[in-house]
């Protein structure tokens, strides 16, 4: 018997159970995908998410982390990769983003979006505290730093050590770095170094 296992390459689209349950709940769920690789859990408002991300999202992910960790790695700004490390505060929300990092005492999460969950995402950042969230979806990046009543659209990260990283040009590089992450993180140079 021949029993066929998905690769990531094969999962098309991500794959996303949401169900409604209390902190308990979440944390017993939590204990059981311990040992499942892959598997991201988010809690917020009585609703627990499981994701399952497919390919074109882990690709999308890793192209963001590379070129911000370029970035910083050109200019020598140290900085602290969280990766989807879980946050939480006990109770009240948990969330793992596909990269965060912590970039000289601010917090960033960058999360691709295949799922229309935009709005609960910025909800559960901000429980968290999360300074800046960057959501990359269809093909678009969008940035929100978070202000006293919520988060704010941004053209460009408001984080002092991103802050000449354009918002639509990122996005382009983003774009490149798809099929060539050396072309990408050259680009994203060039622009930044005026050639």
């Amino acid at each position: 018997m021949t029993v066929a296992i998905d690769r990531p390459s094969q999962i098309k689209t991500d794959q996303v159970v949401t169900i409604e349950g209390d902190w308990a709940k979440f944390k017993l769920i939590q204990q059981g995908c311990a040992q499942s690789r892959g598997v991201r859990l988010f809690y917020f408002n009585g609703t627990i998410e499981i994701l399952m991300p497919a390919f074109r999202h882990e690709l999308f992910k890793s192209v963001v982390g590379f070129l911000i960790e370029t970035f910083l790695f050109h200019y020598e700004i140290e900085f602290t990769p969280t990766g989807s490390a879980t946050q939480e505060v006990e109770g009240v929300v948990a969330a793992e983003a596909d990269e965060s990092y912590e970039i000289q005492g601010y917090r960033l999460a960058i999360e691709i979006d295949f799922t229309n969950g935009s709005v609960s995402k910025l909800e559960r950042y901000r429980a968290l505290g999360t300074n800046e969230v960057w959501i990359w979806e269809d093909g678009v990046l969008d940035i929100y730093w978070l202000k006293t009543d919520g988060y704010q659209k941004a053209d460009r990260s408001q984080i002092p050590a991103l802050a000449a990283i354009d918002r639509a040009f990122m996005a382009q590089c983003i774009l490149m770095g798809e099929t060539s992450r050396i072309q990408a993180g050259k680009r994203l140079l060039g622009a930044e170094l005026g050639d």
